[in-house]
C-alpha cells in the first residue's frame, strides 16, 4: 500500500532523532534548546512539513485568525497597510479575515461580532463610525483611531509631519500657505497634521489659511475655493500642504488645468508617502507613514497585550520625500 506522502509531526521527530514532545515544543514556540530547535526545523525544511492549522485551533480553543477592519481598498494607503498586517500575521502563524466596510457604519459594527461569535482571536481596525460600540474585553488594536482607554491605537507622528511639512515649505521660499483637508467626522490622529502645520506658521510668523472639509463632501469646495484666488495665473499661495497624496495630486491636476504651474509658480506637499507603481517614486512630494513599522506594532500589541488599564498609544516617526511638486 502507497504511503500517505504528506508529512506528519512523527515524521518530523524521526527525522530530527528528536521526542515527539521536543518537536511540538518547537512548533508551538516553546522554549526549547538552540541545537534542537535547529534540527527540528532543519527535519521540517527537508520534509516540507506544515502545521495542521486545524488541529492546532481545536486543541488551543483558538481559531489562529485576526479580522482586518478596513474602510476600502481603493486607497493605495488602505491596500498597501493590509498587505503589511497581512505579512506580519503570516509570520506570526495566523491568518487573516479582510472586513470591508465601504465606510457603513453598521458593516463596522457587525466585523467586531466576528471575535465575540469565536470566528476570529482579534481585531485590527480602522474605523470610521463616530457612534461604534466596541467592547474593550476582546483582542483590538486600532489604526489611527481612539475606541476607547483601554484599546491600543498605533498611528504616524501625524503632528509632527505637519511641522515638517511647514518647515520644507518655508526653507523652500515659500511666503504664502494654505493647508486643505479632507477628513473623517470622528476626531483621529491624522487631525493632528494640521496643528502641527500651523504650530510652525505661527513661529515662524508665516501667514497661512486653512479649509477643512469632511469626507462625505465633495472636492468642490475645495475647487472654487482655488478658482477663486487665481489673479491673472497666480495663485494667491505658493505654498500648499495637503492631509493626503490623493488630494494633493487634485490639487495638482486642478491648478495646472487653469495654467498655474507646479512646483514654479506653487509647491505642494501631501501626506501617505504613496508610491507611482510605474515609476517606483512617489506621486507627490510627501510626508511618509511607515507603514511596515506600523503594521508590526499593531501585530505585536495584539499578539502581546500589556496588563494596564489604560491603552498603550505607538507612535512612530514620519518622512519628507520629495515627489516632483517642490523645488527640491
Amino acid at each position: 500500500m502507497k504511503r500517505d506522502s504528506t508529512p506528519t509531526i512523527k515524521d518530523v521527530a524521526r527525522e530530527s532523532g528528536l521526542s515527539l514532545a521536543t518537536v511540538s515544543k518547537v512548533i508551538n514556540g516553546l522554549p526549547v534548546g538552540k541545537k534542537s530547535r535547529d534540527r527540528v526545523e532543519a527535519a521540517i525544511d527537508k520534509l516540507g512539513y506544515h502545521v495542521n492549522a486545524y488541529a492546532r485551533a481545536l486543541k488551543s480553543n483558538k481559531t489562529y485568525c485576526i479580522a482586518l477592519v478596513m474602510p476600502s481598498l481603493k486607497h493605495p494607503f488602505f491596500a498597501h497597510l493590509v498587505d503589511e498586517l497581512i505579512a506580519c500575521l503570516t509570520g506570526e502563524g495566523y491568518n487573516s479575515i479582510l472586513m470591508i466596510t465601504n465606510y457603513d457604519p453598521m458593516t463596522e459594527q457587525n466585523c467586531f461580532s466576528l471575535v465575540k461569535s469565536n470566528k476570529a482571536d482579534g481585531v485590527i481596525a480602522l474605523t470610521y463610525s463616530p457612534d461604534l460600540e466596541v467592547d474593550e474585553s476582546i483582542p483590538i488594536v486600532t489604526i489611527d483611531r481612539h475606541l476607547g482607554k483601554k484599546i491600543p491605537c498605533v498611528s504616524s507622528d501625524n503632528f509632527r509631519g505637519g511641522e515638517i511639512a511647514a518647515e520644507k515649505l518655508i526653507d523652500l521660499g515659500c511666503k504664502n500657505l494654505l493647508f486643505l483637508r479632507i477628513s473623517a467626522e470622528i476626531p483621529g490622529e491624522p487631525n493632528r497634521r494640521c496643528a502641527g502645520f500651523e504650530s510652525v506658521c505661527r513661529s515662524r510668523g508665516v501667514p497661512y489659511e486653512k479649509l477643512l472639509l469632511l469626507d462625505k463632501e465633495s472636492d468642490d469646495p475645495i475647487y472654487r475655493f482655488l478658482e477663486d484666488r487665481i489673479h491673472d495665473g497666480n495663485l494667491d499661495f505658493d505654498g500648499i500642504f495637503c492631509n493626503s497624496d490623493i488630494l494633493a495630486v487634485r490639487v495638482k491636476r486642478f491648478l495646472e488645468a487653469h495654467g498655474v504651474d507646479i512646483p514654479d509658480q506653487v509647491q505642494i506637499i501631501g501626506f501617505d508617502g504613496i508610491f507611482n507603481p510605474f515609476t517606483g517614486g512617489c506621486v507627490c512630494s510627501t510626508i511618509v507613514q511607515p507603514l511596515a513599522q506600523m503594521a508590526q506594532a499593531a501585530v505585536t500589541l495584539l499578539m502581546n497585550p500589556f496588563d494596564t488599564t489604560e491603552g498603550m498609544n505607538v507612535m512612530l516617526p514620519v518622512k519628507y520625500i520629495p515627489g516632483g511638486t517642490t523645488k527640491d
